[in-house]
């Protein structure tokens, strides 16, 4: 099992061990660690890029309980330097936190986020009708994001029965394993670029600034 530091820590360079490293396809190598800043791909979020003891990370998979990280080029066991890309981590943990007050501001007509992609190009939100649904509009989301963001709310996270949730403010918080940004002021200008009707779910799609 790898520990996951990305969890509770923004760090961006830290220290581990190489527990082991095997060949992988297309010529690159699958590192573990006993533990890990580096995010994997999930959640609706890529994985974060950077290096291992100066070798570069081309991207990180979860597996059961490990941490896959795959690199250009072999590592012996023993210590080694991780370090994350911050202008990734950084885009990344953007569209995450995003995505989540988009979530957000559904709920509060009656929608329930059901799928979120927060890829950067590609963000959007999927809900599903409660049985009190409102209609959503474009300016809504719009002016309300706008507050929001310039509220530059803080970041809160906390374990609930072993399990990570993620708000803002007084925002709710929602169980996630992804990046965020500290407060929302880092988000920066959201635009709503789509709403769709489809097969009875409303599909929000956005972009950043």
């Amino acid at each position: 099992m790898t520990e996951r530091r990305y969890y509770y820590s923004d760090d961006l360079q830290g220290q581990a061990q190489v527990l082991s490293c095997a060949p992988a396809e297309a010529g690159a190598y699958a590192v573990e660690l006993d533990a890990t800043l580096f995010h994997p791909q999930g959640g609706g979020q890529p994985s974060d890029v950077g290096s291992l003891g100066g070798v570069t990370v081309l991207r990180v998979q979860q597996q059961g309980d490990t941490v896959v990280h795959f690199t250009v080029a072999p590592l012996p066991n023993g210590p080694v330097t991780m370090q994350i890309d911050e202008a990734q981590r950084r885009l990344h943990a953007r569209w995450h936190s995003a995505g989540h007050l988009i979530g957000w501001l559904g709920e509060t007509r009656g929608w329930r986020p059901v799928k979120a992609h927060h890829w950067p190009g590609e963000g959007r939100i999927t809900f599903a009708p409660g049985p009190d649904a409102q209609t959503i509009e474009a300016d809504f989301l719009q002016a309300e994001l706008a507050r929001l963001i310039a509220a530059d709310l803080p970041r809160r996270q906390q374990a609930v029965d072993g399990l990570r949730q993620v708000g803002f403010g007084e925002l709710p918080a929602y169980g996630c394993g992804g990046t965020h940004v500290a407060t929302l002021g880092e988000v920066g200008a959201i635009a709503i670029t789509g709403l769709k009707m489809k097969k009875g779910q409303l599909n929000v799609q956005y972009e950043l600034g």
